[in-house]
C-alpha cells in the first residue's frame, strides 16, 4: 500500500464513515428491542392475569363448593381454615387439602351445565 492509499482510509475513518461491525450491531439489537414488548404483550401479561385470577379463586372458596384437586380429585368442600380445606370426595370420605393444591373450583353455573 502507498502513503497516499493510508492516509485515504485514515481521512475516511476521522470523518465518521461508519465501520461495517456497527451496522451487524445495530441490525442486531433493534429487532431485539422491538420483540421484548411485543413478547410482554403476548404471553406474560396475560400469565399473570391468570394466576391473579386462580389466587383469588382459591382464595374464595367456601363450604359446599365443588372443587378439583392437583391430583384430579374431585370432592365438596366441607370446612376451610387459612391455608387448607377439607373436601368430602366419598360419602363420610373427608381429605385435609392445601388450598394451593386446588386446581379448580366448579361453581353453580358449571353445576347446572354438567346436569
Amino acid at each position: 500500500m502507498t502513503t497516499s492509499t493510508l492516509l485515504t482510509m485514515s481521512a475516511a475513518t476521522a470523518a465518521g464513515v461508519p465501520s461495517p461491525g456497527g451496522a451487524i450491531f445495530s441490525s442486531f439489537i433493534v429487532p431485539l428491542i422491538l420483540i421484548l414488548p411485543i413478547f410482554w404483550l403476548l404471553i406474560w401479561r396475560p400469565q399473570n392475569q391468570r394466576v391473579k385470577q386462580h389466587q383469588a379463586t382459591i382464595a374464595a372458596v367456601k363450604k359446599g363448593d365443588d372443587v378439583i384437586t392437583a391430583g384430579g380429585i374431585r370432592g365438596r368442600v366441607t370446612k376451610v381454615s387459612d391455608d387448607e380445606a377439607e373436601v368430602e370426595i366419598a360419602s363420610g370420605v373427608r381429605v385435609k387439602v392445601v388450598k394451593s393444591t386446588l386446581s379448580q373450583v366448579l361453581n353453580a353455573a358449571t353445576k347446572a351445565a354438567n346436569d
